[in-house]
């Protein structure tokens, strides 16, 4: 079997699971001193500015100075407002929703009333100390109602997301506890065909097997890297030659600068495996399998071919095609649109090809 360039490193790169607190994940305020959140606070604004003036009269009456007025003191109470509450965002990360939200309305009641009473009272009016205090009264309580609006929007959103992480991560790991059974028990088939025939090179074989059951019985492995899930590719691969002997080849055609790249954990070796069981094993003169990786449109692209019977049997192909809609599935459930699946049978090759997203770390 054809040997591919040593890595600098085998060990497991996975990466840690870390995942943000319950204080975190609690968070619902989003990111105010982000461009886009100051967008469309702006916009917002703006728009009910327009439907206020345009509800005092008719169309053909609409008065562009109340228009003015109005955009100039709702504006500044919006950017003051965003301005504030991006710098106290840490400091609302560590109250309770309910504290959080309470001090969000609080802070906007305080702006508006604050500027609308400075505004007033710089700005040529004819208006009285009452009906400005009135002014200032009904300002605050129409933008104290949107702000408890706007907030109660984000947090449902908020809720909407982490529902959906967490219905993803189940399916992620009811998708990775269906690929280990299946892996040890074709692994151990492996290395029980072997005792008999070669007793002397299944105990080598038991100390490869032994991690690929560390990789495959890892329960909180989810990501790892290229390099890593190459070198488990190996070690199977290895096992698989005992066996097979000359009847299996590898060919190898890796982008060694694309070894740190993170991909899901135990991706590559079931695709591997099928190309085996459903290619390789079923040729009495065997063949060879090809493994190519490197990057497309910042994306990186693996591909598994290998030779197939021209009539493969009807348990071959139904067991062929469980297994590579699993891996389909959870290329899915990872990265959504950005990841791409695709097989395609050409007859006496098989061709399993995947792009996912190059992590820009």
């Amino acid at each position: 079997m054809a040997e591919r360039p040593p890595e600098d490193s085998t060990e497991d790169n996975t990466v840690d699971g870390a995942v943000a607190g319950d204080r975190g994940d609690a968070f619902f305020i989003p990111d105010l001193c982000a461009a886009p959140a100051v967008f469309f606070a702006v916009l917002l604004a703006e728009l009910a500015v327009f439907l206020h003036v345009l509800a005092l009269g008719p169309l053909a009456f609409f008065d562009w100075q109340a228009m003015a007025v109005g955009s100039l003191l709702v504006q500044w109470i919006t950017l003051l407002c965003l301005a504030l509450l991006c710098r106290l965002r840490l400091q609302l990360n560590r109250l309770t929703p309910f504290n959080a939200t309470a001090a969000c309305l609080c802070l906007v009641a305080g702006v508006t009333a604050a500027t609308t009473l400075l505004l007033g009272n710089l700005a040529p009016t004819t208006l009285t100390a009452a009906s400005l205090s009135d002014l200032s009264l009904r300002n605050t309580i129409l933008a104290v109602v949107i702000a408890a609006v706007v907030l109660r929007y984000a947090y449902l959103q908020q809720r909407v997301a982490l529902q959906q992480r967490s219905e993803l991560q189940l399916r992620l790991d009811a998708l990775q506890a269906r690929i280990r059974p299946h892996f040890l028990f074709n692994t151990l088939n492996s290395i029980a065909s072997l005792i008999a025939v070669q007793p002397e090179r299944a105990e080598q074989a038991i100390e490869d097997v032994s991690e690929l059951f560390r990789a495959a019985l890892s329960g909180d492995r989810r990501e790892s890297t290229l390099a890593a899930e190459l070198h488990l590719c190996e070690l199977y691969l290895a096992i698989e030659a005992l066996r097979l002997g000359e009847r299996l080849t590898v060919s190898w055609a890796i982008d060694e600068s694309l070894a740190k790249v993170r991909v899901p954990a135990l991706l590559l070796q079931p695709l591997v495996e099928n190309a085996i069981y459903h290619g390789i094993a079923q040729l009495p003169q065997g063949g060879t399998i090809e493994l190519r990786t490197q990057e497309v449109d910042k994306r990186l692209q693996i591909e598994v071919e290998n030779p197939i019977p021209r009539s493969p049997q009807t348990k071959s192909t139904q067991g062929h095609r469980i297994a590579l809609e699993n891996i389909r599935q959870r290329i899915e459930a990872t990265f959504g649109d950005t990841g791409t699946f695709l097989v395609e049978n050409r007859g006496t090759h098989f061709l399993v090809k995947l792009l996912i997203p190059i992590d820009a770390e």
